[in-house]
């Protein structure tokens, strides 16, 4: 289902957009695209996963913000129409959030985050080729799949098919094969180095 326009929208007037459905949107070629509602148990872990990292960010001094649910700008060329992604956990540098709390423009990213995290739900291609490739484009420095309840394709998570985490890191531009963590493997992560938690953990947040 696309949204009839009379023109495309650009990232900024999607922001300021609202068609009165109270649903959530992405902008696709300057169109927003309505979003499916997440589960109960993804939604949990989404709200849990942000409170934790938040947490970890103020007690390790660490310069990042974690928010859920924010539109990021994707990279286009000067003749394309913008897009963008609702992910479901951007971290965000602390000096960019600062700037963005003295603006009266909402809060996204728009410029490049650090770091991304999505949780996979039944389209789970989107996050293990297409979302991939769009942060990579965009210059995400670490992101971060959970996939807690084993919706991914075997040449992602193995088989037999487990609840597993693939974080993919920058690296001259493109991201290096993911590293892969399940059960009691203590995630490891470059931006939150100093991070204990296993990934048995994350996916009890989801319960």
């Amino acid at each position: 289902m696309y949204i009839a326009l009379t023109k495309p929208l650009t990232f900024e007037e999607f922001l300021a957009w609202d068609d009165g459905s109270g649903r959530d949107f992405a902008l696709l070629d300057g169109v927003p695209v309505p979003l499916s509602e997440p589960n109960a148990n993804h939604e949990d872990l989404i709200q849990r996963l942000c409170a934790y990292l938040e947490a970890h960010c103020l007690e390790a001094n660490l310069p990042y913000v974690s928010r859920q649910s924010k539109q990021v700008r994707l990279r286009t060329e000067p003749d394309e129409k913008e897009k963008s992604r609702k992910a479901d956990i951007v971290i965000f540098a602390k000096d960019e959030w600062q700037r963005m709390k003295g603006s009266s423009s909402s809060a996204a990213a728009y410029i490049p985050p650090p770091g991304v995290i999505e949780v996979v739900s039944t389209n789970w291609k989107d996050d293990y080729l297409t979302k991939l490739a769009e942060y990579e484009d965009l210059g995400v420095l670490e992101y971060i799949i959970v996939d807690y309840a084993a919706y991914g394709g075997i040449r992602f998570i193995g088989s037999p098919k487990q609840p597993t985490i693939t974080i993919y890191q920058l690296e001259n531009d493109e991201y290096l094969p993911g590293n892969v963590f399940r059960g009691h493997d203590r995630i490891e992560s470059r931006l939150f180095p100093d991070l204990t938690l296993t990934a048995e953990q994350i996916f009890a947040m989801s319960r």
